[in-house]
């Protein structure tokens, strides 16, 4: 098992894919290396050594599902930064964050939209510390 996991180093995307159709069927549909490589590490360990333990199964299941960042600020709370010279306000609602009119699931989807290039949304609107 440990000379299946380092062989993995070496496989492009391809032949990652084509490990993972060999020992469990169809691929996941990624196209990062690095992550399929990690997730094909986990599977080939898993299968080896049985997995997740019943316990920590059924404490994932308690946690329910994954609730965006930035929702447990409340309905109607409202996060502004300026951009680009521009005073931009992303408004906190129910199911996501509306921003110029628009519902985006997640307060990274909206950051995205407003920048138009990919951002991590706590970190665009300072929720979070940048890294130093």
């Amino acid at each position: 098992m440990t000379r299946a996991v380092e062989a993995l180093e070496k496989l492009d995307l391809e032949a990652l894919r084509k490990e993972w159709r060999t020992r469990f069927g169809p691929p996941p549909p990624l196209r990062s290396v690095p992550l399929l490589r990690l997730s094909l590490a986990w599977r080939i360990q898993a299968a080896a050594h049985g997995g997740l333990s019943p316990e920590v199964r059924r404490q994932l299941k308690r946690k329910g599902a994954v609730q965006a960042e930035g929702l447990g600020l409340g309905a109607g709370a409202k996060l502004r930064r300026e951009w680009n010279g521009k005073v931009v306000e992303v408004e906190v609602e129910e199911k996501g964050f509306r921003w110029n009119g628009t519902l985006y699931p997640s307060l990274s989807s909206a950051a995205t939209a407003i920048a138009g290039t990919r951002w991590n949304g706590p970190r665009f609107f300072g929720l979070r510390e940048t890294r130093s």
